[in-house]
């Protein structure tokens, strides 16, 4: 095994990282966005840019989809997804609180970018006829976390992200 570990540090296989957030409205509606290359609905969010440190990354695509500049700091839930089409991924889901009225006004008015076909506010039982099967899972794994008030704090190099 120790042979194998030169190869590993030079060339370490390829993964993605996606990282969505989970926002809430005053009224416990979830913010969700359509894609145009997507089916179904989703939490705003993307894949994080080479060495870019996690909670920018669910930022940065949060900000482009809805105009929220959020902190998203805390963690509700990890997800693997295997190889198939494509490479490897990991998504976190990034808690990104529950917006005041200004915020859900930013909401409102923000034009978002052309791949963004749709944001809407969906209160849980409407997610199964909204979203696909995966993201559903996902984004109730992550509502039963916050529930339960267990998150894991995002650490960059064992220290809490700023």
């Amino acid at each position: 095994m120790l042979h194998q570990l030169p190869s590993l540090i030079t060339t370490p296989p390829r993964r993605r990282h996606g990282h969505q957030a989970l926002v809430l409205n005053r009224d416990g509606a979830i913010l969700l966005i359509g894609r145009a290359y997507e089916s179904g609905l989703t939490l705003p969010g993307g894949p994080a840019e080479a060495n870019e440190l996690p909670h920018h990354a669910a930022r940065r695509h949060t900000e482009i989809e809805t105009g929220l500049v959020l902190p998203l700091r805390r963690i509700l839930a990890a997800d693997h997804i295997d190889a198939q089409l494509l490479p490897e991924d990991l998504t976190l889901i990034h808690w990104g609180g529950r917006l005041t009225c200004a915020q859900e006004s930013t909401v409102a008015r923000h034009r978002p970018p052309h791949t963004v076909t749709a944001v809407h506010w969906l209160h849980r039982a409407q997610l199964p006829d909204a979203m696909a099967p995966d993201q559903y899972r996902r984004t109730t794994h992550a509502l039963d976390a916050l529930a339960r008030g267990a998150h894991l704090p995002l650490l960059l190099r064992g220290t809490p992200a700023e």
